[in-house]
C-alpha cells in the first residue's frame, strides 16, 4: 500500500520506518519538499520511503497518518485537504500546549478536541482518532509490553474505523483494541495525556500502558 506519513518527529519516523519494513510504500509529508529530516529519513529508509510536502505525501498516499505536533496539525491537514478527500486520515496528534512549561496542558478540551476540529477542516475526509494514547515505540508494536493493555480509537466512519482496527491488529500487534465510538470519544482520548504525562513522571519510562478491566 502507499501511504502518506505527516510529520518527521519521534512518532511521525517511527511510524513511517514501521511501514516500510511492512513492506508499505511511504512518503513522509512536511511544510515543504526537501525538510532535513525528511530527506534524511527518506535517505535511511530505502527504495520504498520518499519525503514531500503534505500535499505530496496525501495525493501518494491510499491511507495517511497525521503525527503531527497538535499545534500545527490544523495547518498540516489543511494544507493537503483536496488531496485527503474520500480517504482515512488516521490522528494521531495531541493538542499540548507547552507555553506555560511542564507538565502541559491542552489547548482544547471538554467540549472540543483536535480531533474534531480536523474533521470540521476536512469533511470529505474519514478521520480515525488513535494510537494518540501511548509513546511512538509502543504505537508500532503493542504486543512489546507485556500483559493485557488498551488501544484506543473513535471515528464517524464505521468502515474506516473496521479499517484502522485491521492495521492496529494486523500491522502494529494490538490484540485489545477499545473503540469508543463517534469523534467525540477523542476528548478523551486527549484528555488522557494528561494522566499519562504525570504517569511518565512517577514510572521514569514512556513504556508503559493501561488496561481496562471488565
Amino acid at each position: 500500500m502507499k501511504i502518506a506519513v505527516f510529520g518527521t518527529g519521534m512518532v511521525g519516523s517511527t511510524i513511517a520506518t514501521k511501514l516500510v519494513k511492512l513492506g508499505h510504500e511511504v512518503k513522509m509529508g512536511s511544510r515543504a519538499a526537501g525538510n532535513a529530516k525528511g530527506v534524511e529519513w527518506a535517505k535511511a529508509n530505502g527504495a520504498k520511503a520518499s519525503q514531500g510536502s503534505f500535499a505530496e505525501a496525501a495525493a501518494f498516499g491510499e491511507l495517511a497518518f497525521n503525527c503531527t505536533l497538535g499545534a500545527g496539525a490544523l495547518a498540516a491537514v489543511q494544507a493537503a485537504k483536496k488531496e485527503l478527500a474520500g480517504k482515512i486520515l488516521v490522528d494521531v496528534s495531541n493538542p499540548l500546549d507547552f507555553s506555560k512549561g511542564m507538565p502541559p496542558s491542552l489547548f482544547v478540551c471538554s467540549t472540543d478536541s483536535l480531533g474534531e476540529q480536523i474533521q470540521r477542516a476536512l469533511p470529505e475526509t474519514k478521520v480515525v482518532k488513535a494510537l494518540n494514547t501511548v509513546n511512538a515505540n509502543l504505537m508500532v508494536d503493542g504486543a512489546s509490553l507485556e500483559g493485557d493493555h488498551d488501544i484506543f480509537m473513535c471515528g464517524n466512519d464505521a468502515g474506516a474505523k473496521g479499517q484502522v482496527k485491521e492495521i492496529l491488529t494486523g500491522w502494529f500487534g494490538w490484540k485489545n483494541v477499545v473503540d469508543l465510538g463517534d469523534l467525540t470519544g477523542a476528548r478523551a482520548q486527549e484528555a488522557f495525556l494528561l494522566l499519562w504525562v504525570r504517569l511518565y513522571g512517577a514510572l521514569k519510562t514512556p513504556m508503559f500502558n493501561i488496561h481496562v478491566a471488565r
